[in-house]
């Protein structure tokens, strides 16, 4: 009798495989239920990041625009904002830069700087997550206009 009730428990202590299936396929959802929202989020904080610096290069343009009447040539580029450029009508151009490094977008690109701009005195914007000019929704380019 005592054989009997404990092989009757260890029977009952395994999990079928329908059951290993069901928690596998319950897991699977759940996981790309929380991807999906992660990947989401992410991309969502590339492109606040962008903005972000975007306010922070055109802050940097304005000052060295006060300090020398123009804004940096197209030429010139945004790496006037970080080192002097060779100019000699640059005169009140603050030897420490306007700033510290250029950043670059979270997908490892340079911004884009047009003087002048097809969109407003001048265009400053990042290509996105593809790096070309254009694209739709991650790929789409990331600008001072938006």
């Amino acid at each position: 009798m005592q054989w009997e009730r404990s092989a009757a428990r260890a029977r009952q202590s395994g999990f079928t495989l329908l059951e290993v299936i069901v928690v596998v396929v319950i897991i699977g959802i759940l996981a790309a239920a929380v991807g999906r929202n992660i990947f989401g989020g992410v991309e969502k904080a590339y492109r606040n990041r962008v903005l972000q610096d975007i306010k922070t290069i055109e802050g940097a343009l304005t000052e060295y625009r006060l300090d020398n009447f123009n804004f940096p040539t197209s030429e010139q580029g945004l790496r006037a904002l970080v080192e002097r450029p060779n100019d000699p009508n640059l005169t009140q151009y603050n030897d420490e830069g306007y700033l510290d490094s250029m950043p670059e977008d979270p997908w490892g690109n340079e911004y884009v700087y047009l003087i002048p701009g097809q969109r407003g005195k001048f265009d400053l914007y990042s290509l996105g997550r593809d790096g070309q000019q254009g694209g739709e929704g991650e790929d789409a380019d990331i600008g001072n206009w938006d």
